[in-house]
């Protein structure tokens, strides 16, 4: 692998289409190496933009803005960082071989949206998955529950990031809400949803699978320690490293996590979504990116997931070793307005073994994730004591 200079003809240029605060690690990670950053996002000053060499607004979903943006950086690598983009266009790039696609043009379109990837983990892979059915009107929602996934269950778009538009249901009083929300919730004007039947699991996992060339130069998987986490309304809002599991559980979880990333391709970082019972694992999702939960890797592993993606998307070696038990939890905007502040990071940083990461997002909601305490710890509970605590001393405040 050769890697130019920045900003000269040798440059070796990456082009990230998304640049929220993941997106924002990956940069920081690719410039570690001399890399030509891009950053492309739907929003002006995204987290990524801040810190790329270069950056465009660009409708991700409009086949002709991408092309045009492509066209106009001609990148080496396209890196894929959120669900809403033309893939055809990236299908197109890769075919005529103008640039490599992360892990391949091919992923992203099966993982866009969720039809297409559950299609190919239950019916193609055979991978055990909750029972599931889509679609595309409410009448046809409230027939897919009545005839046989039952209440209660998970309603959600068929493409959307980070839990938007998902409603858990527990009778047929909750179809309306659950549809009209599906539909506002979804990143692309598409009615169809998929309605999941509910497993009753222990714990969710996010199993960080990272294919990268081994000593021999050929493409090898490898996992991280598994990552506990707990969401609320289809959102994370802690995580944890290691999330300990029965090694018959682990066995499995890791088959599953090895199957669906094959089966995709490419090289990159993959965040497994799973449910264990036991020693029973159910797949739930997978992300050709860095995932969110994975932001306690920033404190727990050698190399973060950030680094890890940063070296496979180069074709160099990588290294899942853990560094030490952590955990992450979530900062929340608090508000709806521009150009906050925070407080209380002084405090936060007084909790042994903790960190912060502001993300710097131009905009708060009440629910936005605008940054996240991280903390190590003896054991995972340990660090989640402390990143809880952590978070809670950042306060945000609105600017007059």
């Amino acid at each position: 692998m050769r890697i130019g200079t920045p900003l000269s003809p040798s440059a070796t240029r990456v082009m990230l289409l998304g640049a929220g605060e993941l997106g924002k690690e990956v940069v920081i990670e690719l410039q570690r190496y001399g890399v030509e950053v891009i950053a492309v996002d739907r929003y002006e000053n995204a987290p990524g933009q801040q810190v790329a060499h270069r950056s465009h607004v660009v409708a991700m979903t409009d086949p002709a803005a991408l092309r045009a943006v492509i066209e106009l950086e001609r990148p080496d690598f396209i890196v894929p960082e959120i669900e809403a983009i033309a893939t055809e266009v990236l299908a197109e790039v890769e075919a005529a071989g103008k640039a490599i696609c992360i892990p391949t043009a091919r992923a992203a379109q099966l993982t866009m949206n969720r039809e297409g990837i559950r299609r190919l983990a239950a019916e193609e892979l055979g991978l055990p998955t909750s029972p599931y059915a889509f679609a595309s009107s409410e009448a046809e929602l409230a027939a897919a529950i009545e005839g046989g996934i039952g209440f209660p269950c998970f309603v959600k778009p068929v493409m959307s990031s980070s839990g938007k538009g998902q409603s858990y249901l527990t009778g047929p009083q909750d179809i309306a809400g659950a549809w009209a929300y599906a539909l506002a919730g979804g990143r692309v004007e598409k009615a169809l949803v998929i309605v999941e039947g509910r497993i009753d699991f222990d714990y969710e996992i996010t199993q960080l699978t990272v294919r990268a060339p081994g000593l021999s130069g050929e493409i090898e998987t490898r996992f991280c320690a598994p990552i506990g986490h707990r969401q609320v309304k289809g959102d994370y809002v802690e995580s944890w490293q290691p999330q300990a599991m029965s090694e018959k559980a682990l066995a499995a979880a890791r088959d599953i996590a090895g199957k669906i990333t094959q089966a995709l391709g490419g090289r990159g970082i993959f965040g497994v979504e799973l449910f264990v019972k036991g020693d029973q694992v159910w797949f739930s999702e997978v992300s050709p990116r860095p995932h969110d939960t994975g932001l306690v890797t920033l404190v727990t592993q050698y190399q973060s997931e950030f680094a890890l993606h940063a070296r496979a998307i180069l074709g160099l070696p990588v290294s899942v070793d853990l560094l030490s038990p952590g955990a992450s939890a979530v900062i929340y905007g608090g508000m709806d307005a521009r150009g906050i502040a925070f407080e209380g990071l002084d405090e936060a940083l007084r909790v042994p073994g903790t960190e912060v990461r502001l993300f710097g997002k131009p905009e708060s909601f009440e629910r936005r994730r605008m940054g996240v305490a991280l903390a190590r710890g003896a054991d995972a509970a340990e660090a989640r004591a402390r990143a809880g605590e952590a978070a809670g001393k950042v306060k945000p405040v609105k600017v007059d």
